[in-house]
């Protein structure tokens, strides 16, 4: 089963990163509200009004501004049961594709320390890709010799010439999943099925995406990809640890990101939230063959595709995907942008140099590669281009985002974003598939200005 990816980018950052607190141009201590009414009000209105109106059972913001204590705004509760914990910053969601910017910091900082080069060839580490081969045309596997090798630039920002099961078609596809290169889980029933073919660790996951054919050469083309899971092994390799060991001592720990995981432990079953599926009843219909009267299904239904009691997530993955692989808070993905936007560090621990996280949100495109994705409504936005692991502005907006801000989205509607020139960041949490379903980055912006104005 495939499920659609939503990291838009470039509409993400235009929607998210540039509005609201980027937007303010207030003084920082005018951010705190009296204890009588919420710190953002039309923020706090909307997302009741999403609950209420049951779009979701729940929703968590964390918007910040320098140093200044976060934000967290939030509605409702994390399952539509309603014995449901209240959806707060502590609860716990699918965060999917934005575990990829997690993965980039993790490869940069060992290219701070000097173990990896951005311009690396990544056979150093994983031999399989040698000698790779590039598809001569898309409806065939038919191949020739790739022009140049995948080096560390290529995974971090989606221009190895790999593919991804989301979004690849044809006999690429076919291989693909023969080839089980599948890193993502989706519920414990489609995992019986991936378990079928998906290699058991990363070393062998990777060693297997080395067997299949590119769609371009690398470096020449932008394809959202696996690159940022092959980029684990790279990491395990070069640091000589497991890639979640690494993950965990070197980003989570120092950061005090204590709610953050490949594996959900049962003791927190409570504060982890129900994944959704919106139609997927017309959808299983369909697929068996029975006529379905669309119009009669109200919109708003949704099934619960993974329930927490019963989550994919309670059982370790086959291995950590860098791509799609944790499950996280608002307030640990909070501190993860802190550190993003104040240089490398938080709370005085440092992971790495002011120099380093400005590379990781810089362009790293190749030359000559352009980032031009958008997302339907988003409206013309300034030049684009990619860091490790997100999209990232290369101009500023007038009246919008600064240049060098950086983020990512999830498949699930989870977004983050940072912009680190105006020191500002934001993520919203949420858990359904598809996570477009509503249009709550455009909303939460248009919210958030009109929150930041009151400040002025």
């Amino acid at each position: 089963m495939r499920f659609r990816a939503l990291a838009s980018g470039s509409a993400l950052i235009a929607l998210l990163a540039g509005g609201a607190l980027a937007y303010g141009t207030a003084p920082q201590a005018q951010l705190a509200a009296p204890a009588s009414r919420p710190a953002l009000p039309a923020t706090q209105a909307l997302f009741d009004s999403y609950v209420a109106t049951n779009k979701m059972p729940g929703i968590v913001g964390a918007f910040g501004s320098g140093d200044l204590p976060t934000i967290f705004v939030s509605a409702g509760r994390i399952a539509d049961e309603p014995t449901a914990a209240a959806a707060g910053p502590d609860s716990l969601w699918r965060v999917y594709s934005m575990t990829k910017p997690v993965t980039g910091m993790a490869a940069m900082i060992l290219v701070e320390e000097g173990k990896i080069k951005l311009d690396q060839p990544i056979s150093d580490f994983i031999p399989a890709f040698k000698n790779m081969r590039v598809q001569i045309n898309p409806d065939s596997l038919e191949t020739r010799a790739a022009a140049r090798p995948i080096t560390v630039r290529n995974l971090l920002t989606h221009t190895a010439g790999l593919g991804y099961s989301i979004v690849t078609k044809g006999p690429l596809l076919a291989e693909y999943n023969r080839l089980g290169l599948t890193p993502g889980a989706i519920n414990a029933q489609l995992e019986i099925l991936a378990r079928m073919t998906r290699p058991p660790t990363l070393e062998a996951f990777a060693n297997r995406v080395a067997e299949a054919p590119l769609i371009a050469d690398p470096g020449t083309k932008w394809s959202y990809s696996i690159g940022l899971d092959v980029m684990g092994r790279v990491i395990e390799v070069a640091s000589g640890m497991p890639f979640d060991t690494f993950v965990q001592k070197r980003i989570f720990d120092p950061l005090k990101m204590t709610s953050s995981y490949w594996t959900v432990p049962r003791s927190e079953i409570g504060q982890f939230a129900t994944n959704y599926a919106f139609q997927r009843e017309a959808t299983v219909q369909l697929a068996a063959g029975r006529p379905v009267d669309v119009s009669t299904i109200d919109e708003k239904a949704r099934t619960p595709i993974d329930p927490a009691a019963s989550s994919v997530w309670l059982s370790p993955p086959s291995f950590p995907y860098g791509g799609a692989g944790l499950v996280m808070s608002a307030r640990d993905y909070d501190r993860f942008l802190h550190a993003l936007q104040d240089g490398g560090t938080l709370d005085g621990v440092r992971v790495m140099k002011p120099e380093t996280a400005a590379l990781m949100m810089s362009n790293l495109l190749p030359p000559g590669v352009t980032y031009t994705q958008t997302q339907v409504g988003a409206g013309p936005g300034p030049k684009t281009g990619f860091g490790a692991g997100g999209s990232v502005f290369l101009e500023d907006k007038p009246g919008g985002p600064s240049k060098g801000t950086y983020g990512w989205g999830g498949a699930a509607g989870t977004a983050a974003w940072v912009d680190p020139a105006r020191r500002r960041r934001g993520a919203i949490m949420v858990n359904y598939f598809p996570g477009d379903k509503w249009p709550i980055r455009e909303e939460t912006v248009a919210a958030l200005m009109s929150d930041i104005a009151h400040y002025k």
